[in-house]
């Protein structure tokens, strides 16, 4: 990672504020600090922020009003830092637009991979007419999302880039959904939840599968995922299950499997 431009911190513990100076730098980002909200938003903006890490307990306004207002004028990847990991907390971050939480302490080499990962998966805003757009309308069997038997369709199409089910077409290239022939507005995590169901085609993802799918390779098979984790992951289905305006009592698209995770729900007609 380097050249990879510009970070802003936004911390009032002076120790923690220094060693995220330190972890940003070496990674190869140009780093500007702040020790409060108001400063950190100003901040943020005349300095073009590309990423941001934000505390939630700030000594003037707390993390959840910085975050929004740095998401009116900024697109910057946002990692809170907070020592909270209760749901409603994960809730307010995610709902108000933050990419990414870590708990303290945090292991800065769990910072940089992180980061990483979303650099590796950047924000893509597709104007005018999409590749998508032709294919808004079709849809695969299941048995071409991934039924036994049938992998070799899956891995035609998923070559293309384009998966469909139930009127929904995702264009992993383009990092784009369109359902109905309009573009759904979706964070990295819920695109790439998505794009994970619907890559399995069926199969059951645990939440802990779908934690790995979200934070990339740094979460390798062995490594531990916490219950704050898992929790994140079911904000981002809710998330994504109100933006698809999913029947509760009869999806389309997510179906939960009580005490495991989730899975694609089974092809219908599109109407």
């Amino acid at each position: 990672m380097d050249d990879l431009g510009v970070a802003v911190v936004i911390e009032d513990d002076v120790d923690i504020r220094n060693l995220l100076e330190g972890v940003l730098t070496q990674a190869g980002f140009e780093v500007h600090t702040a020790a409060d909200g108001r400063e950190g938003v100003e901040v943020v903006r005349h300095k073009q922020a590309s990423v941001v890490t934000l505390d939630i307990g700030l000594p003037d306004i707390d993390g959840f009003e910085v975050l929004r207002r740095i998401r009116y004028f900024s697109d910057a990847y946002v990692v809170m830092l907070t020592g909270r990991t209760e749901e409603p907390d994960l809730l307010s971050a995610l709902n108000a637009g933050a990419d990414d939480y870590i708990a303290k302490p945090f292991r800065p080499r769990e910072l940089r991979a992180r980061l990483a990962a979303m650099m590796r998966r950047p924000r893509h805003e597709v104007n005018g007419n999409s590749p998508l757009q032709a294919h808004a309308g079709a849809s695969l069997s299941v048995a071409s999302l991934g039924v036994p038997g049938t992998a070799g369709v899956q891995d035609a199409a998923e070559a293309k880039g384009v998966l469909h089910h139930n009127g929904l077409a995702l264009d992993y290239r383009t990092r784009s959904v369109v359902l109905r022939g309009e573009q759904l507005a979706l964070t990295r995590s819920e695109f790439d939840l998505l794009h994970e169901l619907l890559r399995t085609g069926g199969a059951v993802c645990t939440r802990s599968d779908l934690v790995r799918a979200v934070r990339g390779e740094f979460y390798s098979d062995d490594t531990y995922i916490s219950e704050a984790d898992e929790r994140a992951v079911e904000v981002h289905i809710g998330n994504l299950r109100r933006k698809l305006q999913e029947d509760p009592q009869s999806p389309r698209w997510l179906q939960t499997v009580r005490g495991v995770g989730y899975r694609l729900a089974p092809k219908r007609p599109v109407n």
